[in-house]
């Protein structure tokens, strides 16, 4: 009798053992059926929205990053001219297997409107002797004008000192209004230092697309802070200024411009370096290449002659990158007549006019980062006078100097 009653308990438990795993397995895609799946991000995307450069006359790069390898290039037009496809080669090949594109678009005719598209295909197998393509993105079309070096008038947007703070750069844009611009240049100083690719995409490249870079150029020169951290060293790849270089100049219209990078503001023995800088060597070898340019006949016959750089060789205090800045560039500043020297730096705004004997020439500041501290300059020079107005973030004029 105890053995039937233990063999029927034991039926009965197992009775409800397979009852329970098959409504688990009945209710299973039920479950599966309720839970939301989250829609996959795709693999292949683009990183930013294409932004552009201006490496030299009649010229325009195209620069854009993808989360994958590609081959990438781009569709442009003249409006009412049959397209034209542009990429990029080196010693007789393409650009490719790349995620960070750099297309410029030569020879285009100055001050005529363009329509532009970038497209990139994946590829998603290299061989030697076999290349396998995924899918192609494309972006949406944009337009810009082309640069005229020869126009009669120029203006320009100058922001610097930001220090990480991405929002600042739609906010200052914004300042300006519906005032037309030739030209964006950000005066250093933009991070605090540089961490990865993904801090330059989210800090400059996303908010300078989002508020103009897509349609307008802009230029960029380092100022102190983009020369620390482990990405410092892969920065210059991102931009391309005239010449292709951290230290340039061009002529717009009347202005011709220089534009020094004036490095570090610590001795380069500093224990902050680790033994791995050398700004003096560095800012020596500018001093004779400025001495070229002021020389240049671009520059003599240029209306007005203005410098651009990140440290202020006065007014910025006594630390070393200001004294050796004013060793180096100062006499030279003085003896060939520049008209005005653009700087940022201090984070404390200011127009200081001429001072004999220090610089004869107006030394203008820009501010920031924080609230209430930062500043948009705009730029604007013609046959008549060359004129620069210092905005606050309130928008109210907190500066002016005409020429």
């Amino acid at each position: 009798m105890k053995k039937n009653s233990e063999q029927s308990r034991r039926a009965f438990l197992g009775n409800i053992s397979k009852a329970g795993l098959f409504s688990m397995v009945s209710l299973a895609p039920a479950i599966a059926k309720a839970a939301p799946q989250e829609p996959q991000e795709p693999s292949h995307k683009f990183l930013c929205k294409p932004y552009l450069q201006y490496p030299a006359p009649n010229t325009i790069s195209v620069v854009w990053l993808t989360a994958k390898p590609c081959y990438s290039w781009v569709e442009y037009n003249q409006e009412g001219q049959p397209p034209q496809k542009a990429h990029t080669i080196s010693h007789g090949l393409v650009a490719a297997n790349n995620t960070l594109h750099k297309i410029p678009l030569t020879d285009l005719q100055p001050g005529k409107k363009y329509s532009y598209k970038v497209f990139s295909k994946e590829i998603t197998d290299f061989q030697p002797y076999k290349l396998t393509y995924g899918e192609t993105i494309s972006s949406d079309t944009f337009t810009f004008t082309a640069p005229d070096p020869q126009v009669k008038e120029v203006s320009w947007l100058m922001i610097n000192d930001i220090h990480d703070r991405p929002e600042s750069i739609p906010h200052l844009m914004g300042l300006n209004g519906n005032n037309p611009y030739n030209f964006v240049f950000f005066n250093g100083d933009v991070f605090d230092y540089q961490a990865d690719e993904k801090q330059i995409i989210d800090h400059m490249l996303t908010p300078c697309g989002d508020s103009f870079s897509t349609q307008t150029p802009f230029m960029y020169v380092r100022g102190n802070h983009e020369t620390r951290g482990k990405y410092a060293r892969e920065w210059h790849q991102y931009f391309e200024n005239p010449g292709r270089d951290n230290f340039f100049s061009f002529t717009w219209g009347p202005v011709h411009a220089i534009v020094l990078d004036t490095g570090e503001d610590k001795e380069d023995t500093h224990p902050v370096y680790a033994g791995i800088v050398d700004f003096d060597h560095y800012r020596e070898q500018q001093a004779a290449w400025l001495e070229k340019q002021l020389q240049s006949s671009a520059c003599k016959k240029a209306k007005y002659k203005v410098v651009i750089m990140h440290i202020p060789h006065y007014h910025g205090g006594e630390w070393h990158g200001t004294v050796h800045c004013r060793e180096q560039f100062g006499e030279l500043f003085n003896k060939y007549k520049i008209d005005m020297l653009i700087c940022g730096h201090t984070h404390v705004y200011g127009v200081h006019p001429p001072e004999q004997g220090k610089h004869n020439y107006p030394l203008i500041i820009g501010g920031g980062p924080k609230d209430g501290k930062r500043t948009l300059i705009q730029v604007k020079a013609d046959q008549k006078q060359l004129q620069l107005t210092m905005l606050d973030d309130s928008g109210n004029k907190v500066g002016e100097y005409k020429i």
